[in-house]
C-alpha cells in the first residue's frame, strides 16, 4: 500500500542514486575547472573556452573509469524498484 512514508522512501532513494550517479563526472568537471582556473590566473590568459577541452577530455576519461560502477547502480536500483512494484500497490 502506498502510503506517505512509502512515498518518501522511494524518493529519497532517488535522489541517493542520482547524488550516486552525478558525484564523479561532476566532481571531476569541478576539479578540471579549478585546476584550469588556476592557470589562467597564474598566465593571465583569460579566453573563457580554453577550459572546454580539458573538462571534456577528463570528463569522458572519468566515465570511462567510472561508467560500469554508474550503470550497476542505476540497474540495481531499477530492478529494487520494479521488484518493490506489487508490494506498493497492494
Amino acid at each position: 500500500m502506498m502510503t506517505s512514508d512509502t512515498i518518501l522512501t522511494v524518493g529519497q532513494e532517488a535522489m541517493k542514486v542520482t547524488m550516486l550517479l552525478s558525484a564523479p563526472l561532476l566532481l571531476t568537471a569541478l576539479a578540471v575547472g579549478v585546476l584550469i582556473g588556476m592557470l589562467q590566473a597564474a598566465t593571465q590568459i583569460q579566453e573563457m573556452t580554453l577550459s572546454f577541452i580539458p573538462k571534456l577530455i577528463a570528463m569522458a576519461m572519468a566515465l570511462l573509469l567510472v561508467g560500469h560502477w554508474m550503470l550497476t547502480v542505476a540497474v540495481d536500483y531499477t530492478r529494487a524498484l520494479f521488484t518493490s512494484i506489487p508490494g506498493l500497490i497492494g
